[in-house]
């Protein structure tokens, strides 16, 4: 499993670290919420076909000019996903953040959200589970 992580870990770096992606055309960011709406239009999720929907929250940084400062970090995954499952999903955020960034940061959100941590959720399931069903356990990555 350590092997699997290694080679999760590298994608994504290669992913961030790559050909810079399109950046996602939309207005200048001057919220929190803009920040989580902006990263909505980047966001692709693998289709049915390579893996099954999860949820799966990332925390990133942002520096002044809107380019991610270190490196995201994924922190949560849905229990019942693959090891497949996780890989997809993990390279779909790391092309989101890409195609987003730099964020177009207004001067004021700049400054407000320079070396700031947000925790990005990723939502790719119904959100209102079944009231019969037995609660998820979730996983933490």
């Amino acid at each position: 499993m350590a092997r699997c992580g290694g080679k999760l870990l590298l994608v994504a770096a290669v992913l961030l670290l790559g050909v810079p992606g399109a950046v996602a055309e939309d207005a200048q960011v001057n919220t929190i919420q803009d920040i989580f709406r902006h990263l909505r239009t980047c966001w692709k999720p693998p289709p049915a076909a390579r893996a099954r929907p999860i949820d799966i929250t990332v925390v990133v940084s942002f520096n002044r000019a809107g380019n991610i400062l270190g490196h995201p970090r994924i922190t949560y995954e849905s229990a019942e996903a693959s090891d497949n499952d996780r890989l997809q999903y993990r390279v779909a955020v790391m092309e989101a953040l890409q195609r987003c960034t730099p964020m177009p940061f207004t001067d004021a959100m700049a400054g407000a959200a320079a070396g700031r941590p947000f925790a990005i959720q990723f939502r790719n399931r119904k959100s209102s589970p079944d009231r019969t069903s037995p609660p998820t356990q979730e996983r933490r990555a």
